[in-house]
């Protein structure tokens, strides 16, 4: 079966920047999403239409393709209560998460006060072009729940509490 619109993915992928691994998926869990959904980043989406399980591919991104372009003055003042991450003490260089109303976004730490830290929330990937190896594992139809629910679900459900 090729991947298309309403399709279930499963892949494991290798994420390079001129030719160094920033991330992988190998060894770990393989990423899902199911296709057309816009749950996946659009040019690695357009990458894997009508690939099929058992297909390695590597495709380059530029950031408008996948993370965008950096904006210089996207720091903003965050209550260290509200970074969430496994750590206690934070250093300029951290990453965070931080939960807002536009859902959860990661962040880096430029500087540490006592109560506040100043955050660049510009998204680690931004401005990078970036190679993705991919190898699809399994493609099948998603089944009407999923595609409500916009991702895929384990085996015995979605595993969320709706």
């Amino acid at each position: 079966m090729q991947i298309s619109k309403n399709s279930a993915v499963e892949f494991h992928y290798t994420l390079s920047e001129a030719g160094e691994q920033l991330e992988t998926s190998t060894g770990s869990e393989p990423l899902t999403y199911i296709h057309g959904l816009e749950g996946m980043l659009p040019g690695l989406e357009t990458a894997l239409e009508g690939k099929a399980a058992g297909d390695s591919f590597s495709v380059t991104l530029t950031p408008s393709e996948s993370y965008g372009e950096r904006v210089d003055d996207l720091i903003q003042r965050i209550p260290l209560k509200h970074l969430q991450g496994d750590t206690k003490v934070w250093k300029p260089g951290m990453t965070a998460m931080v939960s807002s109303n536009q859902g959860r976004h990661q962040v880096t730490i430029v500087k540490v006060g006592r109560f506040n830290a100043d955050c660049d929330l510009n998204h680690p990937f931004a401005g990078k072009t970036l190679t993705f190896d991919v190898q699809v594992l399994s493609v099948r139809e998603a089944t009407s729940e999923e595609v409500s629910h916009g991702h895929v679900h384990s085996e015995g459900g979605c595993g969320h509490n709706h």
